[in-house]
C-alpha cells in the first residue's frame, strides 16, 4: 500500500504544472495531460491490475464527460477539460466528481474576485442572466459574444480552480 501515497503526489504535481502553463501561456500542453494520464493508467495497472486499470479509465472517461459540456459551450478550454480527465485517471471516478464539484466552488469565488476587482462584476453577473435566458429559448448552444473566442470580459487561468479542488479532494 506504499505505492498509494504516488497518487495525490501525482496528482497536485500535475495540477502545479499545469497551473504554471496556464497562467504563463493560457494554454495546458497536451503532452501533460495525455501524459498523466498515461502514467495514472500505467501506475493503476502495475500496483492494482485489471481492476485498477479499470478505475483509471473510469476516472478519465468521467472526467472528460463532467467539463465536456462546458467546453462545447464554448466557456472552458479544452486544456482544463482534459485536465480534470488526466487527474480523475489517477483520482478514479468518485473522486474526480468531487474534484469537479469543488473546482467549480473554487471557480466560482476566483471568477467573482476577478470579475470584482477588474469592474467586471455587474457585467458578469448580467451576462450570467442573458446565458440563462438564452439557452432557455434556443436550448443549450453557445452564446453569441459570450465565448472565450468573443467575450471581453477578465480571463481566468482554470488551472488555478483545479488546483484548489484537487488539493480540497485530496484533503478531504
Amino acid at each position: 500500500m506504499q505505492s498509494q501515497i504516488f497518487i495525490p503526489i501525482a496528482a497536485v504535481l500535475t495540477a502545479l504544472v499545469a497551473c504554471a502553463f496556464d497562467l504563463r501561456t493560457r494554454r495546458i500542453p497536451n503532452a501533460l495531460t495525455f501524459g498523466a494520464a498515461l502514467a495514472g493508467l500505467v501506475f493503476h495497472r502495475l500496483t492494482g491490475g485489471t481492476d485498477g486499470a479499470m478505475v483509471a479509465a473510469g476516472g478519465w472517461v468521467v472526467g472528460l464527460l463532467l467539463f465536456l459540456p462546458f467546453f462545447a459551450l464554448r466557456g472552458m478550454g479544452g486544456g482544463d477539460v482534459k485536465l480534470l480527465a488526466a487527474l480523475g485517471a489517477w483520482i478514479g471516478p468518485e473522486q474526480v466528481v468531487w474534484l469537479a464539484i469543488y473546482t467549480g466552488i473554487a471557480g466560482g469565488v476566483l471568477g467573482l474576485c476577478t470579475a470584482a476587482a477588474h469592474g467586471y462584476l455587474k457585467t458578469a453577473m448580467r451576462n450570467i442572466l442573458g446565458a440563462v435566458t438564452y439557452w432557455g429559448t434556443v436550448g443549450f448552444k453557445p452564446v453569441p459574444g459570450l465565448t472565450l473566442e468573443s467575450g471581453d470580459a477578465p480571463r481566468l487561468a482554470y488551472a488555478i480552480p483545479i488546483l484548489a479542488g484537487t488539493v480540497v479532494t485530496i484533503w478531504l
